[in-house]
């Protein structure tokens, strides 16, 4: 029996560290611009390729 006790004091430890793994991440704005990555790769950058 103290072993399941122990496994869910564990696992509530890792989920609350994902929790504040999470959180930091939106805090920090990794969340913040979700479009323009995906849309990225539509357009024509001209002056990327002037440099090179």
């Amino acid at each position: 029996m103290s072993i399941i006790i122990l496994l869910l004091i564990v696992s509530i430890g890792i989920a609350g560290g994902f929790l504040v793994a999470f959180l930091w991440s939106v805090k920090d704005g990794q969340f913040d611009d979700i479009e323009s990555p995906a849309e990225r790769i539509l357009f024509n950058n001209n002056e990327i390729n002037k440099k090179q």
